[in-house]
């Protein structure tokens, strides 16, 4: 639309419950963000954070659960104080989740005591 004239055909699409189900189970997949689905499926951030209310509404799309805790045991300790490596930095753990993300956690892992410096990239 330019100056109140429209120009060319207006588009408007009508998307089905499972294409928009489709679309919204892309994000997250191989690190793709909100952006990058709209951008590959042509469609605005706006559809995405917009339908996914919707289907949460309608009960088609999981509402957000509260964070579970799973427990981790710990292998026997090594003699070592810490682990360093070539040019004084700390050892880093990183777990690879499976749709992609990464808990990093820098520096020695104490029992019962976690790292101040972990990082978590969900």
């Amino acid at each position: 639309m330019r100056d109140g004239v429209v120009l060319g055909m207006e588009r408007r699409r009508r998307w089905t419950n499972e294409a928009k189900l489709a679309i919204l189970g892309e994000v997250g997949m191989n690190g793709w963000t909100v952006s990058d689905v709209a951008r590959r499926r042509d469609v605005t951030r706006q559809h995405i954070y917009q339908w996914r209310h919707e289907l949460r509404r309608k009960e088609l799309w999981p509402a957000d659960e509260a964070p579970v805790f799973l427990p981790v045991e710990m292998a026997a300790a090594q003699e070592a104080e810490a682990v360093t490596e070539p040019g004084g930095t700390a050892a880093e753990i990183t777990v690879v989740l499976g749709n992609g993300r990464q808990l990093r956690c820098a520096g020695g892992i104490d029992d019962g005591k976690p790292s101040p410096r972990a990082v978590f990239l969900i």
